[in-house]
């Protein structure tokens, strides 16, 4: 392995990005040191959400082909980072490149790692995710290197991997030819095959992929990632715990503490805390609730509709999400004040009260902020108590509920089946998107991450419009700045998820009255309402796969000590 401490003195003597792409020299890399560089708030937040993103991207691509080969997994995968415009990664993917566009893509990446490594240290669930997702990338960037770049890497990394010489691969031709599936006696011939203890590669003997001969396993570049592979789990395993011990110092700056306990939850996409599709009448959303409300809104929406009642948060999703479809805000005053009237709110409780809620929520109350929509990471981990509705209705509902809710929609019984199969693994996106696609009959090209998206989807579709392409326009003309700026009139312009990625915390005042409200409306409730209002919460059993353990260098905790680097 190379040799981290004499490479961490040997950065020490250049400026701090100097250091950087001394300890970078290739476009796949271990992340040994960590880096020593000056990043401001808006710098470190964006590298992080931009890496988390493309996570993101790798775990839907893999959960949507879980059975294909590599190479069309990678197909997959390399036309979603296209098609999301993240060309840091993309550069990465095209083999060992050196040029200025490279280095700079190889800073992002090695940062953004680092980054990362802080907000996914704090618990087992988040680190085996971290490693899961981190693992992935490092396949489909490995898997673009030609047999010239892999040498390059393995000299870096002063790796003890040699390939065999022409005579030894002579000698055992015949047997590597049987071993080898799918592969043409010249493709064997021009291949490099390395020559590797059969402990590195038990899966690879166990599915009979490759020669083994005297303890001896000879595998090819395209099984050699499993090999590279484990050490890089392990280098990264090993990090994690080293970051977990630095945590509390680097907490002790509550910026810091804030963006890393909400990254996990942050929204990475599209910014829609201003609707873009024109004015929406309220009296065509019974309509629109049928196809282009995704199932938490239009589970929100009929609930309302037959109780005449929402609790706060169920009220603040509902009226964040009308907004940014189009729905002005005397509109959604007349809405609200038609719908809850009806129940047990008096006319002038809700002018006293109910309407101060609504109007804050577009910014023309309290601290004025124009808040953003939820987005379906933020739909799907806000905690959900009894008589609630809001939330993700694929995750709170138990699979028969879901069944019958689905049916009810219109799906026939084997798409039901299929969109909770997807909810009962907890790929609650992809089971939303099978919902999307079974309502529109059409096949859909694209994740869906937030509920807006899915209306957008929608309109576009049953307009007949192509998607793809609009999708990519509005990805290039909107990059995220991850920052509000907040003006006296109300006017706000918001990107990204102002409820998740800068922790801001929603107005005092509005959660005091919006929770007094429903402490008094409440107790007036029957238990018939309650009873319609009342949700079961499914537990979902998590697979647990436990990582495999490699022997490796153990880390000393100095060599991960940013507070000593600038000695």
């Amino acid at each position: 392995m190379i040799n981290t401490r004499q490479n961490y003195l040997n950065a020490k003597r250049f400026s701090a990005e100097l250091a950087l792409e001394h300890i970078v020299p290739h476009n796949v890399s271990f992340y040994l040191i960590p880096p020593v560089v000056d990043l401001t708030i808006e710098e470190f937040e964006k590298l992080a959400l931009e890496r988390l993103k493309m996570l993101r991207l790798l775990e839907q691509v893999t959960a949507k082909n879980p059975k294909v080969s590599p190479e069309a997994w990678r197909e997959a995968a390399l036309a979603e980072v296209h098609h999301e415009g993240l060309r840091t990664y993309a550069k990465l993917c095209r083999g060992n490149i050196t040029d200025d566009v490279s280095k700079a893509a190889r800073r992002r990446d090695y940062l953004s790692h680092f980054i990362l490594r802080f907000a996914y240290c704090r618990s087992e669930e988040l680190r085996r995710w971290f490693v899961a997702r981190e693992m992935e990338l490092f396949r489909l960037k490995f898997g673009a290197l030609t047999m010239r770049d892999v040498k390059e890497f393995l000299e870096v990394y002063e790796l003890d991997y040699q390939p065999l010489s022409d005579e030894e691969k002579a000698a055992i031709s015949e047997h590597l030819c049987a071993s080898t599936a799918n592969q043409t006696r010249l493709k064997i011939e021009t291949s490099d095959f390395y020559a590797v203890h059969f402990t590195q590669v038990l899966n690879l003997v166990r599915d009979r992929k490759c020669f083994l001969k005297g303890g001896i396993a000879y595998i090819p570049p395209e099984h050699f990632l499993h090999v590279i592979g484990s050490k890089h789990q392990q280098i990264i395993e090993d990090g994690l715990k080293a970051h977990l011990r630095m945590l509390p110092t680097l907490e002790i700056d509550e910026r810091f503490s804030m963006l890393l306990k909400s990254i996990h939850t942050s929204y990475t996409g599209k910014n829609y805390t201003v609707a873009k599709t024109g004015c929406v009448p309220i009296e065509s959303l019974d309509q629109l609730s049928k196809k282009s409300f995704p199932l938490c809104m239009r589970h929100v929406h009929d609930t309302l509709r037959a109780t005449h009642h929402l609790k706060h948060v169920g009220r603040m999703q509902y009226t964040l999400f009308l907004k940014a479809i189009g729905v002005t805000m005397e509109d959604a005053l007349r809405f609200w004040r038609e719908e809850l009237t009806r129940g047990k709110v008096p006319i002038e409780k809700f002018e006293k009260e109910y309407a101060y809620s609504i109007r804050h929520n577009y910014g023309k109350e309290g601290s004025r902020i124009n808040y953003s929509p939820f987005s379906c990471l933020k739909v799907i981990t806000t905690p959900i108590g009894p008589a609630e509705t809001h939330g993700c209705p694929l995750k709170n509902m138990d699979a028969s509920s879901l069944k019958m809710k689905l049916t009810g929609f219109g799906l026939s019984a084997i798409d039901a089946d299929d969109v909770a199969g997807y909810a009962a693994k907890g790929h609650y996106q992809i089971a939303c998107g099978k919902y999307f696609e079974v309502l529109h009959e059409t096949k859909l090209e694209e994740g869906i991450n937030h509920p807006n998206q899915y209306f957008e989807l929608s309109q576009l579709t049953m307009a007949g419009k192509p998607t793809t392409d609009r999708s990519r326009q509005s990805t290039q003309q909107q990059r995220q700045s991850y920052s509000q700026h907040a003006t006296q009139d109300g006017n706000v312009t918001i990107l990204g998820d102002s409820s998740t990625l800068n922790n801001v915390d929603d107005d005092q005042e509005l959660w005091e009255i919006m929770e007094s409200k429903d402490k008094e409306v409440d107790g007036t409730v029957g238990e018939e309402t309650q009873t319609k209002l009342a949700t079961q919460t499914k537990q979902t059993s998590q697979s647990k796969s436990s990582l495999q353990k490699i022997t490796a260098q153990e880390w000393e905790e100095e060599d991960f000590d940013l507070l000593g680097l600038d000695e």
